[in-house]
């Protein structure tokens, strides 16, 4: 029960992260993303949240299996994960609460590369939690491209 306990907590860890980041890209979304050229492969606004929440459950649990394992100590895997979700959060701020295409270009070049260690660094532990990941790299390498597109054609 304790085991599924660590992986329920992380899961709404990673929801609380990504319902604060979407308070502060509220007004962005509404008023200045929708006048910014993107590129053809921009998907309807409504398959983000489904996204997101396709990828927090996945992220949680990834995170869950680790913490199983390994428990909190310090834990370089923890620690990238701390990371990566915080480069997640600063995505929305500098991206949309800033404003700042360029920003928000650098910070999620950082955290693809920050994810990716985490995990190769899961797989080490558990197979099952990097696979997790998957969809979120997966849909970090979407959400590069669309980013970089903005940069350069705004």
């Amino acid at each position: 029960m304790k085991r599924l306990l660590w992986i329920l907590l992380a899961i709404a860890i990673c929801f609380a992260v990504g319902y604060t980041a979407r308070v502060f890209q509220a007004d962005s979304l509404a008023e200045w993303y929708p006048l910014l050229e993107k590129p053809g492969l921009t998907p309807p606004d409504s398959v983000f949240p489904i996204a997101w929440g396709i990828i927090y459950v996945c992220m949680g649990i990834s995170i869950g299996l680790i913490s199983n394992e390994l428990g909190f100590r310090r834990n370089p895997l923890i620690s990238l994960f701390v990371m990566q979700l915080a480069l997640n959060f600063l995505w929305s701020i500098s991206f949309f609460y800033m404003m700042n295409p360029m920003l928000g270009f650098i910070n999620i070049l950082l955290l693809d590369i920050v994810v990716l260690m985490y995990t190769f660094n899961a797989c080490k532990v558990n197979r099952l939690s990097a696979w997790l990941f998957l969809p979120y790299i997966l849909w970090l390498a979407f959400a590069t491209y669309l980013n970089g597109y903005i940069y350069m054609y705004n």
